[in-house]
């Protein structure tokens, strides 16, 4: 019988090293990286135990971190979307402050609805731009897994 402690030497079920892949949603990844850049709060992929070699990765929002408590792993979507579109992501505030405009106004109106289009553009970029390789930190070290998209 497996030793879930891990302590035969091979990672136990409490373990992230024990993971080889991880199969996520693009359209989870990508609704976390917006839910990050547009609301309050923090949204991540979220794996949790028991760990094995291949795992599912769900979207997960939180206002307080409780791996501790959990002992979840929490990967950033914007590692597991490519640095060059991450990086091209449309940012509204610098929009309106380069406009100089009013909070109220119609040309902030009308900078809202192109940012809105904007990030229409960028969500089906970025579903495309799935990284194959994620680094996971572990009390080890860090442990590169494969990423797998369903879908």
């Amino acid at each position: 019988m497996d030793d879930p402690s891990g302590t035969d030497d091979q990672p136990g079920e409490d373990d992230p090293r024990a993971i080889r892949s991880i199969a996520l949603s693009p359209e989870d990844a990508v609704d976390a990286y917006v839910y990050g850049r547009e609301n309050p709060g923090d949204a991540v992929l979220r794996v949790t135990p028991p760990f094995h070699g291949r795992m599912r990765a769900r979207i997960h929002v939180y206002r307080r971190d409780d791996t501790e408590l959990t002992g979840a792993v929490h990967l950033s979507p914007a590692a597991v979307i490519g640095d060059d579109v991450v990086a091209d992501y449309p940012d509204l505030e610098a929009a309106l402050a380069d406009a100089d405009a009013d909070p109220d106004s119609d040309e902030a109106e009308r900078l809202r609805k192109r940012h809105a289009e904007s990030v229409e553009t960028w969500r089906d970029r970025a579903r495309e731009e799935i990284v194959e390789t994620v680094t996971l930190e572990t009390h080890e070290g860090p442990q590169q897994v494969e990423i797998k998209t369903l879908g």
